[in-house]
C-alpha cells in the first residue's frame, strides 16, 4: 500500500505539471492560428492508453509516464516528421509565424512552470504557514548522529551559528548546505558554556551526500526518555512499563536523555536489565525487563514536540506573495547549486543523480498534502529550469536558435535545425538511460 501512494503521488504530480506546460504551448500556438495535430501526457510509442479527437487535435493519454508533448504542425521537434516540412509552408504552420510568435509559444512551457511553482509555494505558506522548533527552545542542546561527529559536534552542544548565519530555526538542513555550499563550512557552538568554532573537514561533503547517508539524520534535538509509544509485543510493556514513564536509569547507570539509554541498551542483547522510571511525575519505579536480541526494549521515545514549542508563521494572503516567491526562488538556487556541484564534480554524481525512482520515494508511504504540494513545486521550477537549457530538442534549444534568428535576421535552416535536433534528443535518451540504470542498480542491486 505505501508503494502505491508513493506511485499515486509521483503521477498525480507529473501529470499535473505536464498537463500545465504543454498547455502552456497549446495556448498560445491556438491564439496565433498555429495548428497543434496532438496534445498528450505521457509518451505513446507503439500504442496509446486513451485518445479521442476534438477539432484539428487529437488528445491522448501515452504509457510511458516520462513526459509528454503537443505536436504542432510545421515544427521540428522529437517526431522527426519531415515529411510535412519537405511541402511548401502552410499559414497554419509553425514555420510561417512570425520570430517573436514563436518565441512565445516556445516559452510558454517554460513560463508556466515557472509562474506554476511560485504560485505553489505562495499557497503552501497561504494555507500552512512556516512550523519550525526555536533553536532557543532546544534547551538540551542536541544529539549528534555518527555523521554529525564528522562535523566535529557532541552531544550537548547547542548550535549558535552556522558559517556567519545565526542558528535561530533547528533545521539540520542547514549544516547539509553549508558543508555543500559554502567554500570555508564552519558551525559556532556553545560547548560546556564555552563558545566554539568548528571547522567541517572537506572530505565530509561526499560522506553526508552520499546515498546511503543522504536520509539519515544529522542531528536532532536531545530530549529525556519518555514512553511515547510501544511496539507490538513489546517487552517493555509485557513487562509492565506505561505510556508516558520518564525512564531515568538503566541498571546502576542514570540515563538523562534517550540516546544514552539506547547507547547502553544495545550492547546488552538478550538480557535480564533493570530500568528506573518516573511515573506521573512523583512515583519512583524499577520494572525488571528482559531485551530481545537487538537490544530493544519495544518503546519509542515521544517526539521534540512533545517536550518543546513549536512556532508557527502565519502569512496573510498579502504576505504570502513576496514570501512564497523569495522560497521558491531560495529552493531553486540551491537545485542549481547542486547541479553545478555535480557537473563540477564537487559531488558525486551517482550518489546525487536519480530518476522516477528517487523523486518517488521523496513523497513517503503516507499521503501527505503538505509535502505533496512542497514536492509538486519544486519539480516544477526544476522542470522551468532544464527545459530552459540551450540543448536542441528541449525548449531553450528551440529558443536559442529564434533568439538568433530575431537578432541576426536570418533563419538556420531546416536541416541544421533538424540535424541539431536529432544530437539533441540523442543526447536526452543516453542521459535519461544512465540517470534510470544508475537509479535501479542503487534503488535495487546495490
Amino acid at each position: 500500500m505505501g508503494t502505491l501512494v508513493m506511485v499515486g503521488q509521483l503521477i498525480l504530480s507529473l501529470s499535473i505539471l505536464i498537463v500545465l506546460h504543454e498547455g502552456g504551448h497549446f495556448l498560445p500556438a491556438k491564439w496565433f492560428g498555429t495548428r497543434v495535430e496532438k496534445f498528450y501526457l505521457f509518451f505513446d510509442p507503439w500504442f496509446e492508453l486513451f485518445k479521442f479527437k476534438h477539432g484539428e487535435t487529437e488528445y491522448g493519454i501515452g504509457w510511458l509516464p516520462f513526459g509528454g508533448y503537443v505536436k504542432i504542425a510545421g515544427m521540428i521537434d522529437e517526431s522527426f516528421d519531415t515529411e510535412q516540412l519537405a511541402q511548401e509552408p502552410q499559414p497554419w504552420e509553425f514555420r510561417s509565424k512570425p520570430a517573436w510568435q514563436r518565441l512565445v509559444i516556445m516559452l510558454g512551457g517554460v513560463t508556466v512552470n515557472f509562474v506554476l511553482g511560485l504560485l505553489i509555494f505562495i499557497g503552501i505558506l497561504f494555507t500552512w504557514g512556516e512550523s519550525f522548533l526555536p533553536n532557543k527552545n532546544a534547551i538540551y542542546g542536541i544529539s549528534t548522529s555518527e555523521m554529525g561527529e564528522k562535523f566535529g559536534l557532541k552531544d550537548g552542544d547547542k548550535i549558535l551559528k552556522v558559517g556567519t548565519e545565526p542558528f535561530d530555526k533547528f533545521e539540520p538542513n542547514a549544516l547539509i548546505k553549508a558543508v555543500i555550499f559554502d567554500e570555508n563550512p564552519s558551525i559556532t557552538v556553545e560547548r560546556d558554556g564555552r563558545e566554539e568554532t568548528l571547522q567541517i573537514p572537506e572530505e565530509v561533503k561526499g560522506i553526508v551526500t552520499s546515498r546511503e547517508n543522504q536520509r539519515k539524520n544529522l542531528i536532532y534535538p536531545r530530549t529525556p526518555f519518555v514512553a511515547g509509544a510501544f511496539a507490538k509485543g513489546a517487552p517493555a510493556e509485557k513487562a509492565g512499563l506505561k505510556l508516558k514513564d520518564h525512564i531515568i536509569k538503566f541498571n546502576d547507570t542514570e540515563t538523562p536523555y534517550f540516546k544514552d539509554f539506547r547507547e547502553l541498551a544495545k550492547v546488552q542483547k538478550d538480557k535480564d536489565v533493570l530500568v528506573t522510571v518516573i511515573r506521573n511525575e512523583k512515583d519512583t519505579i524499577t520494572i525488571p525487563i528482559h531485551t530481545d536480541t537487538s537490544g530493544r526494549i519495544g518503546v519509542s521515545p515521544f517526539g521534540y514536540d512533545y517536550f518543546f514549542d513549536i512556532d508557527t508563521t502565519h502569512y496573510s494572503f498579502a504576505e504570502s506573495i513576496p514570501a512564497g516567491i523569495s522560497k521558491g526562488i531560495n529552493s531553486l538556487t540551491e537545485q542549481i547549486k547542486a547541479i553545478g556541484q555535480i557537473v563540477t564534480g564537487g559531488l558525486s554524481a551517482k550518489d546525487n543523480l536519480g530518476s522516477v525512482f528517487t523523486i518517488a520515494k521523496q513523497y513517503g508511504t503516507v499521503w501527505d498534502w503538505h509535502r505533496f504540494w512542497s514536492l509538486t513545486g519544486l519539480l516544477s521550477l526544476l522542470l522551468a529550469f532544464l527545459n530552459l537549457l540551450p540543448i536542441p530538442a528541449l525548449d531553450g534549444g528551440h529558443v536559442m536558435f529564434l533568439l538568433y534568428e530575431v537578432i541576426s535576421g536570418r533563419k538556420p535552416s531546416d536541416k541544421i535545425v533538424e540535424y541539431a535536433t536529432i544530437a539533441g534528443f540523442l543526447l536526452l535518451v543516453c542521459l535519461m538511460v544512465f540517470v534510470l540504470g544508475l537509479d535501479i542498480w542503487n534503488n535495487f542491486f546495490r
